[in-house]
């Protein structure tokens, strides 16, 4: 399983194109905890942090190690979703904060369920 995952901008690879960087915090968890570096941060204190968990239908993004909320994401559950076992989201982005910075960390963890389930 993936202990670390980085964004580029586009297609690229390149550190100039870094857009962040995301690393579980611990080796064993159980709720899912994410720190979040943008590339000018060569510390230990994350950006970002992102609180709950995937399996536990939720999720808080934090600014760094403080209480501030960004974004509140939860597992939509309905008939549709349970008869088309598909995940449906509802996430709450508070004012002044990147959608598409949200979505990604969203989609990580996504893919983080998706390993522990073993799912392709």
């Amino acid at each position: 399983m993936h202990r670390r995952w980085e964004a580029f901008r586009g297609e690229s690879k390149e550190e100039k194109d870094l857009l962040f960087t995301a690393k579980k915090s611990k080796l064993f968890q159980f709720k899912t905890q994410l720190d979040v570096f943008l590339p000018n941060n060569k510390g230990e204190v994350p950006d970002f942090k992102v609180k709950g968990g995937y399996g536990e239908s939720s999720c808080s993004i934090l600014l760094g190690d403080s209480n501030t909320m960004l974004a509140q994401m939860h597992r939509l559950h309905s008939l549709t979703t349970m008869i088309l076992d598909s995940d449906s989201f509802g996430v709450t982005v508070y004012p002044n904060v990147d959608y598409a910075f949200i979505v990604a960390l969203v989609v990580i963890l996504d893919e983080i369920n998706a390993d522990r389930s073993g799912e392709d």
